[in-house]
């Protein structure tokens, strides 16, 4: 007769299983744990069992320590990026010669947040402002363009209108559209366009979050909507 147990051998499953279960075992046979010997992952060498959790446990506090160190040094890139936004903020909110506040938005997120080039425009201005540079040039299609953006757009230049309002077009390779809009929503018709633009393909590209622009034309659109 055939014996059952070579139908159904004990699998390395099996044992684990089994070792999981029988917490006691290594007690009951505790000359196992110094008989055990493991691999050494850093020296290639044999190694006991308590030299292995050692080694195992110091690999983890290495990996916890670089978490630590990761969460510390973007804790404090984002503490100093909210001083950034705060300081620029204040100054738009301070600016009283309003004319020259689509310059001003400019310069600043251009030296603020090392933006290599920035453009802008805005349109549907009070009359006292239509005739400004900033006001001129924009297309029918342009401004549709800028009131369908949801979000700001991120990719590769492939020749948007928006780009001829940078100083050095040829350099713009990959761009950040953002359009400006009256309130906090998404929705409704832009009233102007920031572009940022980077000689980087990757600077802005389409995969990368978008909530620190989000937050730029917000700000930028509550202090330009003084020009309406």
């Amino acid at each position: 007769m055939m014996n059952p147990d070579l139908n159904n051998p004990i699998t390395e499953d099996d044992i684990a299983n089994y070792l999981a279960n029988t917490p006691d075992f290594f007690e009951r046979h505790a000359e196992l744990l110094a008989a055990v010997q493991l691999t050494s992952p850093h020296s290639k060498r044999a190694v006991s069992l308590q030299e292995r959790q050692a080694d195992m446990l110091r690999d983890k506090i290495k990996m916890l320590e670089h978490r630590i160190m990761d969460m510390i040094r973007n804790g404090n890139e984002n503490m100093m990026l909210s001083d950034k936004m705060l300081r620029w903020a204040t100054s738009l909110f301070l600016k009283t010669d309003i004319i020259s506040l689509p310059a001003q938005v400019a310069d600043e997120i251009r030296q603020q947040f090392d933006v290599p080039q920035v453009g802008i425009k805005v349109w549907d201005v009070g009359g006292a402002y239509a005739h400004a540079d900033f006001a001129q040039g924009v297309s029918d299609d342009a401004k549709l363009f800028a009131s369908s953006l949801s979000e700001p757009f991120c990719g590769v230049n492939t020749g948007f209108e928006a780009v001829r309002w940078l100083p050095d077009a040829q350099a713009a390779v990959s761009l950040a559209l953002l359009p400006l809009r009256v309130g906090v929503g998404n929705v409704g018709p832009a009233f102007g366009m920031l572009v940022l633009a980077s000689p980087d393909a990757q600077r802005y590209n389409s995969g990368m979050g978008t909530e620190f622009l989000q937050h730029i034309a917000r700000l930028s659109s509550a202090a330009l909507s003084r020009l309406r």
